[in-house]
């Protein structure tokens, strides 16, 4: 068998044919580290995959009409060490930014909306809010101390 991105099952007189295609790639849809145009779905995709790959992915599976694909290639770093001190190297990706056509948007889910901000009074909320002021405002340097820090003994 060919070890390429695509390996289909070879085709030999008298095999059954595979009648099924399915695509042996995984998108994975995530959340945008800064602001997108609302239009815009970012994507974390296999690096094999091109623009092409994906705007037929998305129109022939899910039929989301898509305007324009640009991808980039997210290099990863290895400074990070384990407990041998071997380098550790998060393995690179590619990511896809999808344009949606025909003015339709996407905004991702707020799956944790804020809830209102001040508690009713009497609230365990309204007395752990007070309790953490508290804690704060012990926490904040001594002036005093001019910029000495607590733990050297004075």
């Amino acid at each position: 068998m060919g070890s390429g991105p695509h390996c289909y099952p070879l085709y030999q007189l008298g095999n059954p044919q595979l009648r099924i295609f399915r695509t042996n790639f995984f998108m994975t849809l995530v959340r945008p580290g800064r602001e997108q145009p609302e239009n815009t779905v970012q994507f974390r995709i296999p690096m094999e995959m091109t623009k092409f790959d994906v705007k037929n992915y998305l129109q022939s599976i899910y039929s989301v009409p898509v305007a324009a694909v640009r991808t980039r290639i997210q290099y990863c770093t290895n400074k990070k060490r384990n407990h041998k001190n071997q380098r550790v190297k998060r393995p690179d990706y590619k990511a896809a930014y999808v344009q949606l056509a025909q003015g339709q948007t996407f905004t991702f889910p707020d799956i944790f909306p804020q809830k209102d901000q001040t508690p009713e009074p009497g609230s365990v909320e309204e007395i752990q809010n007070k309790f953490l002021e508290d804690e704060k405002q012990k926490q904040k340097a001594d002036p005093r101390r001019g910029g000495v820090t607590d733990w050297f003994g004075l």
